[in-house]
């Protein structure tokens, strides 16, 4: 027996698992083992349309305009490109490998099962966040119907504990002033004012968030054809009613608002990675149904790339829209698409709008579920995780246990807490599942590709990728932007809203000349009023002045030493991982969509912070602990004896 944590599962034998019935764990070898065939390319578009058309354009994308203004078309485009080579990537592995499991059997094969373990971790932590995040989404949205309706849910029934406990304390602090106090901070302070309690704990819950997860819960349960029905008709819903919303919209669209194009800089435009991330898991979920298509080695492939183009499509139209409409300072809301209809007096579209919400997230959500209890399984089945989960229902015939687990996992978290912090999460594990399918694809013999089925094509990098990374480099030495000339010097510029907080009135005026006198403007507020001018003011223009105000020590502007290189570590390992992709490219004639791959989504990782980075660090050791301590000695792999 291999005692290598890097063992490899070989492509062979993943698909003859398969054909032996090891996805039951319980009735090896017998028929019933085997999950329906029933997806055909036409049902994998949709599914992947219902996976990526939801959270995005719904919500997150009204963040994600409000940093990057109407410039966040251009990260739209680029995130599209990012995922295309990921998505070629992913359809390459799914022709050879057409089995549950997405990224994590993808892994198994190529880079051993440690590797293989991680990733499956990783895709366990990006789909429950996901979930949970998409859960709450759906209640706030169905909480908005219902008031359509006048039915008024008591609000401590419709909303977390945390954050009725932070919007009463705001409420608390403030005092009699509450201009200043959003209308969502005082509904949350009222849920927690009107909610029972035992003692000093109030009984608050979010039971709309628990409601739709046991509706999806059982969907998924009762099997793949009911799934497939359901999702195919909501996802007919709402493409039909996002089409109508940008051809109305544009209607209403003045040119007027798309100047400043970028008002907040480019890295005011990379601050919505994460909320367009979020919505780009689409893909990746319909990889994990490979054992459940008529010809997957076929399908897959163009169900994915098909999905991928229309979304992108949908989203650069929804957000020229969207910043053509208002003006994009106005779109920090959670409900973007019914905000601008009524801002601009369209009530009726607006109100149609929250219905096609509520069908949006749902279908997102159906995708989420049907994705994690597979990856459970493949897992379970290689011995990683106990028997149960690979169980299959005689009936149903879906992985009965890994279901039901799942449906436990995301309800109670949805139920009682505010996640909105930690949704980051699901990109970076996104983004690192879509990392290790690139990197994978580089280590697959190129003589094994079926012949007649989806090929990556190979392009030579030998030469293209040194190019690119010498290019990147002489561009950071000849331009010195100031975050990479800051970065070697173990700086890093705080967050423009803990600046502002930790400034004097001296910092606030001497910001203010320096502003004055770097855009030849004439403004005078008081220092009271400053706070809320340096939030309002461009971010670009903010970092610019801030970085020329020498009266304002370095302390209250920079995280700086130590902290400094904590900070910019995930730009430092971008660097070198682009430097020694480059020399290996050189050497072993690495194919170039791969690399770009690659590149392209750990760049984008780096976006996502020092805070991000350690949170899914802190996941990762967690999943290592519990591989050392029983996946590793049950691996189905390690038991078996070692071939000469």
């Amino acid at each position: 027996m291999s005692k290598s944590i890097f063992r490899k599962k070989s492509v062979a034998k993943i698909l003859n698992d398969v054909e032996c019935g090891f996805s039951d764990s319980e009735h090896p070898g017998t028929t019933s083992s085997q999950l329906k065939k029933e997806l055909n390319v036409k049902d994998l578009t949709l599914m992947g349309i219902a996976a990526v058309v939801g959270a995005g354009i719904f919500s997150t994308i009204g963040e994600a305009s409000f940093h990057g203004g109407p410039a966040v078309s251009i990260l739209f485009i680029l995130t599209a490109v990012t995922c295309g080579f990921s998505a070629l990537c992913y359809a390459e592995f799914a022709s050879r490998i057409p089995v549950a499991g997405s990224a994590y059997t993808y892994a198994y094969a190529s880079f051993g099962e440690l590797i293989a373990w991680i990733i499956g971790w990783d895709l366990l932590m990006e789909y429950a966040i996901g979930n949970i995040a998409v859960a709450i989404s759906w209640s706030e949205y169905f909480v908005n119907l219902l008031e359509g309706f006048h039915i008024h849910m008591p609000k401590f029934l419709t909303m977390d504990y945390v954050s009725a406990l932070r919007g009463h304390e705001q409420v608390q602090a403030a005092g009699t002033n509450l201009a200043d106090i959003s209308d969502k901070v005082k509904a949350e302070a009222l849920a927690w004012d009107q909610a029972p309690g035992i003692g000093g704990f109030k009984l608050i819950a979010n039971l709309p968030a628990l409601l739709i997860v046991i509706i999806i819960t059982y969907l998924v349960y009762i099997g793949i054809r009911e799934t497939k029905k359901a999702t195919n008709a909501m996802v007919v819903l709402k493409i039909v009613i996002v089409i109508a919303v940008i051809v109305v919209g544009f209607f209403y669209v003045t040119p007027a608002n798309w100047h400043p194009f970028m008002p907040n800089g480019f890295s005011g435009v990379m601050k919505g990675v994460s909320g367009v991330f979020f919505a780009y898991i689409g893909f990746d979920a319909i990889s994990t149904t490979a054992e459940e298509c008529e010809r997957p080695q076929r399908d897959l492939p163009r169900g994915m790339i098909y999905s991928l183009v229309i979304c992108t499509v949908l989203y650069i139209l929804i957000a020229l829209v969207l910043t053509g409409m208002v003006s994009y300072k106005d779109l920090q809301v959670g409900d973007p698409l019914a905000f601008v209809f009524a801002k601009v007096g369209l009530n009726k579209i607006s109100y149609v709008i929250s219905i096609s919400a509520v069908v949006a997230t749902a279908s997102v959500l159906l995708i989420f579920q049907l994705g994690q209890p597979r990856i459970w399984m493949s897992m379970s089945r290689d011995g990683l995780l106990p028997k149960a989960f690979s169980r299959i229902h005689p009936k149903y015939q879906t992985p009965a246990f890994a279901t039901v687990v799942t449906g436990f996992v995301v309800a109670i978290p949805a139920l009682f807490m505010n996640l909105t912090e930690v949704t980051d999460l699901t990109s970076i594990g996104t983004l690192f599942a879509f990392v290790l399918v690139c990197g994978g694809v580089l280590l697959l013999p190129r003589e094994e590709a079926v012949k007649g089925k989806f090929h990556l094509p190979y392009v030579n990098g030998k030469f293209i990728i040194p190019i690119i990374t010498l290019v990147i480099l002489g561009s950071v030495a000849w331009f010195k932007p100031a975050a990479q000339v800051e970065m070697m010097q173990f700086k890093k510029l705080k967050d423009r809203s803990d600046i502002i907080d930790n400034m004097d009135n001296n910092d606030k005026l001497s910001l203010l000349k320096t502003t004055n006198q770097l855009y030849n403007a004439n403004v005078t507020v008081q220092p009271d009023s400053a706070k809320k001018y340096f939030k309002d003011i461009e971010e670009d223009k903010f970092n610019t002045a801030l970085r020329q105000t020498n009266d304002i020590s370095d302390a209250k502007k920079y995280y700086l030493g130590f902290d400094g290189f904590l900070y910019n570590f995930p730009n430092y390992l971008f660097f070198i991982l682009i430097i020694i992709i480059a020399v290996y490219s050189f050497i072993k004639n690495f194919s170039l969509i791969p690399v770009l791959g690659l590149m392209s989504c750990f760049y984008l990782m780096t976006e996502l912070g020092y805070t991000n980075w350690l949170r899914f660090l802190i996941w990762l050791v967690i999943g290592l602990v519990i591989y050392a301590t029983y996946s590793y000695k049950n691996s189905v792999l390690g038991k078996e004896p070692k071939t000469a």
